[in-house]
């Protein structure tokens, strides 16, 4: 009969083993869940574009229709990707004459104006005519 190391591990490199396990699992687990919060970070970031970006288009065609710019401040609340956004939206002239400057901010908290997910600057004009009207004067 012989004696010595059978085909198996013994205890000592099997509870070298574990605690290798014991020490990579929460890494990986740690590295997860730090993808998962940045994926609903970049979630909520582009949804608050998108209500940014509809904010300013429905701007322009309000502006247009009524043929005046919006001139101060405004807020509300809209509704994308079955969650409320709120939005905050400031109209100040610029140096350039008849041109505006339009900041819109977009929180999903209703006090988060001051650290918004997201914040549109756009310009537009104060002359509202339509291009026919400009090409021929006015007339």
């Amino acid at each position: 009969m012989k004696t010595g190391a059978s085909g198996g591990f013994t205890l000592v490199e099997v509870m070298v083993a574990l605690a290798v396990v014991a020490v990579a699992l929460p890494a990986l687990l740690m590295s997860l869940y730090q993808q998962v919060d940045g994926t609903a970070y970049l979630r909520d970031k582009s949804l608050a574009h998108l209500v940014a970006a509809n904010k300013l288009a429905e701007t322009r065609i309000l502006s247009r229709a009524r043929q005046s710019l919006l001139q101060g401040e405004d807020s509300g609340v809209a509704e994308m990707g079955d969650r409320e956004w709120y939005w905050w939206m400031e109209s100040k002239p610029t140096e350039m004459d008849q041109f505006y400057r339009l900041e819109i901010s977009v929180s999903a908290e209703p006090d988060g104006k001051d650290r918004p997910l997201h914040t549109l600057v756009a310009f537009m004009s104060a002359d509202l005519r339509t291009a026919t009207e400009s090409a021929n004067g006015g007339n």
